[in-house]
């Protein structure tokens, strides 16, 4: 019988096109930051962002428009900080609600979670985006809603997501033993981390055939898309 009681899978690159990440959602939040941020400056959450954002760049007492430079900054690098991952999410939220923006989700993964979903399977998230951007990209997603299907969403707020520790909090939150938890993601290092951790996983590598499904040195499994990972893991025997 299968022994997994749980599965926590990534998003870019492994539920989600690489491409609508950074093609989409980033580019329409740096697009729309500067005219939210003045609009909305006042309202307690994005004050308390811009504030965050000032102290974390340590430029406290500057004004609006050097904030918004300054997060114009990190989206250009791409960095990974609370407040700008914040004032991202709600900038989203907007474009999800006003049907603007649309999660893309690969049909595979949407038709195997609801699977496992209804077969007991409990499901959950990880990604280094925000909580609130995981919900949105999957709550109005191009397959509906999808968000439902989840029991947790965890994002870099729990660890890094090359920290062998981040997997091993992941597991302690739900209440299961490593052993018990899939991870599915498509980067190396987050496989490692989470292998490392006691957790099963698959590396999913969307350049590969659908179909495909091979075990990499080093023991790990690497699969085209969701459906080999339902065949050769989670069929009971």
């Amino acid at each position: 019988m299968n022994r997994y009681r749980a599965i926590v899978t990534d998003i870019e690159g492994t539920t989600t096109p690489l491409a609508f990440v950074h093609e989409v959602l980033f580019p329409y939040a740096r697009e729309r930051l500067a005219a939210f941020v003045k609009a909305n400056g006042n309202v307690p959450e994005v004050a308390s962002a811009l504030a965050e954002a000032r102290a974390l760049g340590e430029c406290e007492g500057v004004d609006e428009e050097a904030t918004i430079a300054l997060l114009l900054s990190w989206m250009a690098e791409d960095r990974k900080a609370g407040p700008l991952k914040l004032l991202q999410g709600l900038i989203w939220r907007e474009g999800y609600e006003e049907g603007v923006l649309k999660g893309e989700v690969y049909a595979d993964a949407a038709a195997h979670l609801r699977e496992w979903h209804e077969r007991g399977l409990r499901l959950f998230v990880y990604s280094s985006g925000s909580e609130e951007a995981q919900r949105l990209i999957f709550g109005h997603s191009d397959k509906g809603d999808i968000a439902s299907l989840f029991e947790g969403f965890f994002d870099t707020r729990i660890g890094a997501k090359v920290e062998t520790a981040s997997y091993a909090a992941i597991a302690q939150a739900a209440g299961l033993a490593p052993g018990a938890v899939l991870f599915l993601s498509d980067h190396a290092g987050e496989i490692s981390a989470a292998r490392d951790a006691g957790m099963g996983v698959v590396r999913i590598d969307r350049a590969l055939s659908p179909d495909a499904w091979s075990v990499e040195e080093g023991g790990v499994p690497v699969a085209g898309s969701f459906g080999p990972v339902e065949t050769n893991l989670l069929t009971a025997g």
